[in-house]
């Protein structure tokens, strides 16, 4: 069993305090059918619903995805927060107060250094704000005049700078935060048993998380230098470059609003500020210009549609390309703005205007158009073999689209440029695909050939579980189940003590208990009208499988018997348990 750091009790009325489908609808439509609520699953791609909440059980699962949990799951996996601020969400919405944490020494001692690492930068955010209104700040203030940035942009953006290599330590120690501590949470850094500010010098920009708290920087040199343009604050125990999206927490505020219809997606923190302040408020930016599967995931909560507006330069080309296929697998829908050659969105709005940029904007590729696009610029089309090569390169993206209503345009597109037939494309076509399906067949034998070897009652383990945790009129009473399935023990006491169902993730780590996970999310219907018959199959082919251990044993005992007394004695202990086995007898495993 797991601690969450919180008594079992209080979390179950922290969950009755919680509507599950009253917390879940915030984030998604639900429509009610039947007992249940429905909705297209937030944590994959699908068109059709098979995202479903029980308000009687106080858990959701998705047929699709096998994504699955009570209210607190839910909050942790769409807020992307660990187990102890999704309970602070919950609790403050209740109105409950949250006691203390009493987890794992470990886990205690991460959730302090956490919090001290939010309280620290915090604090050295509001403290660079502080400093931009310094004399000493200038350089900074001259910058932020260039670039046009208003008390607006300043103000939504938390935009402040360093001073110097010192100023901020100082201030830290002011405020009782320790060295250690400063390293921790990335803002120092020491050399020669000094300690600096990493930021020193350079206008900085906060990075929030969707949470709005503050959880790392990324700052500019101003002027001449040595040194990189930009620099981030490196990993941190709250701050991993992969998953961190800047501007996030606006965007989320846009849609709590009703006024999000689609994400922008720019290279860097000046564009996106720039874009802010031209009205597209729904800009954002990764760190650096790869765009990772984590970004696209957390992206995915706020909004289906991306609009993807890299620099008009090699580079930009290139992060466009890596982040097609995340965004595509991930199920957005994507259009892409090829910008004039070697501007990004801060030099088209200065040079050209908003209403410029947003025609561009407007006038987005979808994904294919723009590769299609993109290949014509690497082959020369009135080449014989180049042509071929083109045709080849861009059926390789239609076999992408997967369905022929998606793919006939482009294969009528591709034959007015080639003048290659659309016969001749559609079997090169199906040819590309024919390969993509026999890779995947390989996967699913490779996967079919593991699954075989699981226990082989697997099946009937997981109904029998399914069953006592939701107190099926049809379990035979008699029957130890603790004795019957001992490797189970823990989740049959819960299930005999009659737990509600929402409260089985208080108590187990649900999503590394495969089987449990299943339990809790078996559908009935598959055994309708037999479920007692099934039952007792069940029973019988775990108890079947315990006699038949113990026959085998007493085999290799008569082998080794050394006396006639023994054999006689063992002999006769074959012949009971094979009648018990014959007879289907499980009066073995009854309570006594």
């Amino acid at each position: 069993m797991q601690n969450r750091g919180y008594s079992a009790d209080w979390l179950y009325q922290l969950k009755q305090k919680n509507n599950i489908v009253s917390i879940i609808g915030r984030y998604v439509h639900l429509e009610k059918k039947g007992s249940r609520y429905w909705a297209c699953c937030p944590f994959h791609n699908e068109k059709t619903a098979s995202f479903t909440v029980s308000e009687d059980d106080g858990f959701y699962y998705c047929f699709g995805c096998k994504e699955s949990g009570d209210v607190i799951t839910f909050v942790m996996k769409y807020e992307s927060c660990d187990f102890a601020d999704a309970v602070k969400i919950l609790a403050k919405n209740a109105g409950m107060e949250v006691p203390e944490f009493t987890g794992d020494k470990e886990i205690i001692e991460r959730k302090k250094e956490k919090e001290r690492v939010l309280k620290l930068l915090d604090l050295t955010y509001k403290h660079y704000q502080q400093n931009l209104l310094l004399p000493e700040a200038k350089p900074a203030q001259e910058y932020i005049k260039t670039r046009q940035f208003t008390k607006n942009e300043i103000d939504d953006f938390k935009i402040g700078y360093s001073v110097n290599w010192t100023e901020l330590i100082d201030y830290l120690l002011s405020q009782g935060f320790t060295h250690k501590e400063m390293l921790s949470a990335g803002v120092a850094q020491c050399k020669n048993d000094k300690y600096y500010d990493v930021m020193a010098e350079r206008l900085v920009f906060p990075i929030f998380d969707s949470m709005n708290e503050c959880i790392g920087f990324s700052a500019r040199v101003l002027g001449q230098s040595d040194f990189a343009k930009y620099k981030n604050t490196a990993e941190t125990i709250v701050f991993q470059k992969g998953r961190v999206v800047f501007a996030i927490n606006l965007v989320k505020a846009l849609k709590q609003q009703g006024k999000l219809d689609k994400i922008i997606i720019v290279e860097g923190q000046i564009d996106v500020i720039a874009m802010h302040k031209a009205g597209f408020k729904s800009t954002v930016a990764c760190m650096g210009t790869a765009l990772t599967k984590e970004n696209a995931h957390e992206l995915k909560k706020l909004s289906n549609k991306i609009v993807l507006c890299f620099d008009g330069d090699d580079a930009g080309t290139k992060a466009t390309l890596r982040s097609i296929d995340i965004l595509r697998d991930e199920g957005f829908d994507v259009t892409i703005v090829s910008l004039p050659d070697k501007h990004d969105p801060d030099e088209i709005l200065k040079e050209y205007g908003r209403e410029y940029l947003e025609k561009l904007i407007e006038s987005a590729l979808p994904i294919t158009d723009y590769l299609i696009n993109y290949e014509l610029k690497n082959y020369d089309i009135n080449k014989p073999d180049e042509k071929g090569k083109f045709a080849t390169s861009v059926l390789k993206h239609i076999a992408k689209l997967g369905s022929n209503s998606e793919e006939e345009p482009y294969l009528d597109k591709l034959r007015s440029l080639t003048g290659i037939p659309n016969d001749v494309l559609r079997r090169d076509l199906d040819k590309i695909k024919g390969e993509k399906i026999e890779e995947k067949s390989d996967k699913n034998i490779t996967d079919s050939v593991l699954i075989s070897r699981q226990n082989g009652n697997i099946k009937a383990i997981r109904f029998i579980l399914s069953s006592l945790i939701y107190k099926k009129d049809y379990v035979d009473k008699k029957i130890d189940y603790c004795k019957l399935l001992p490797g189970y023990k823990d989740i049959i006491e819960k299930a005999n003590e009659g737990l509600p169902i929402s409260s089985y993730f208080d108590y187990f780590d649900v999503e590394g208990i495969p089987i449990l996970k299943d339990c809790l999310n078996f559908d009935f219907l598959e055994v309708k009208d037999v479920d007692k018959r099934y039952f007792d199959e069940c029973v019988w082919a775990v108890a079947k499988q315990e006699f038949e251990r113990k026959l085998t044993e007493l085999n290799e005992k008569y082998k080794q018997c050394e006396t006639v007394d023994e054999r006689v004695n063992v002999a006769t202990q074959i012949s009971e348990l094979n009648k018990v086995i014959q007879k289907k007898n499980v009066e073995e495993f009854y309570v006594r």
